[in-house]
């Protein structure tokens, strides 16, 4: 079974974008834990714009959404999978407090949405991996998905380079590690 499957078998949005990567699962796995947005000089100022109405409205004052916002749901010898819950559409994305798995997997219902984002490692050779990044996004009611579907379309553009780049940078680290 697909461990994405475990936290969100049904979904109303997705994206998936892969990449090959010279070294063995439990490496890649590991540079995914700890990797941070905020890291990359070229996503920062992407996050910072989309960010930026809420800040000027004092709508959000905490720091940029990374990866420490979501709550870690797995990680198996071949799969990292996070999961995060909020009115992402709002300048401060309506987050919810998500304390564990059971909490995750526990929200039904609300003017919310849940999301998964997650890492599998397949092997491919003795030295080679396919490196996957799967989205999902599940509305939990009617309003969540009228909010949400223009949201997905503006957003999901950069989503979509947000995906790439994360890859790309956890390609080259675990490459240079190599």
């Amino acid at each position: 079974m697909n461990i994405f499957d475990v936290f969100l078998p049904r979904y109303n949005f997705s994206e998936r974008h892969a990449t090959n990567v010279r070294g063995q699962p439990s490496d890649i796995l590991d540079v995914i834990a700890v990797y941070r947005v905020q890291e990359d000089p070229f996503l920062r100022p992407v996050i910072a714009l989309k960010e930026l109405p809420g800040r000027l409205f004092k709508r959000l004052s905490s720091s940029p959404l990374d990866m420490q916002d979501f709550i870690l749901l797995a990680r198996t010898e071949h799969a990292l999978v996070y999961g995060l819950a909020g009115a992402f559409w709002h300048a401060n994305y309506g987050l919810c407090s998500v304390p564990s798995p059971d909490a995750f997997m526990a929200i039904k219902q609300g003017k919310i949405c849940k999301l998964v984002l997650g890492f599998a490692v397949i092997s491919v050779s003795k030295t080679q991996c396919r490196l996957i990044t799967e989205t999902r996004v599940l509305c939990l009611s009617k309003a969540a998905r009228q909010h949400f579907t223009p949201y997905w379309f503006l957003i999901r553009p950069v989503s979509g380079l947000l995906r790439r780049r994360m890859l790309w940078s956890i390609r080259k680290k675990v490459e240079g590690k190599t």
